[in-house]
């Protein structure tokens, strides 16, 4: 049965890829290429659903907002 979850990328300063999925508490990696990244974050998956028996938070991706505060 496969499974699907929303993955969360963004890049830091050094060009460094990072992935985090929501509904899996702590599950973070990154890697310099999204390729990298993308098989990084299949066992990061993995590994999390394996320690936690299977489970994982339901919850439904709406979708991400960007918003600009003035200093």
């Amino acid at each position: 049965m496969n499974r699907e979850f929303a993955v969360v990328i963004e890049r830091d300063k050094e060009g460094c890829y990072v992935a985090s999925v929501p509904a899996l508490r702590g599950c973070h990696t990154q890697a310099r290429s999204l390729d990298d990244l993308m098989a990084r974050v299949k066992e990061a998956v993995g590994l999390c659903l394996e320690v936690d028996g299977g489970e994982a938070e339901p919850m439904t991706f709406v979708g991400v907002q960007r918003i600009s505060i003035g200093a």
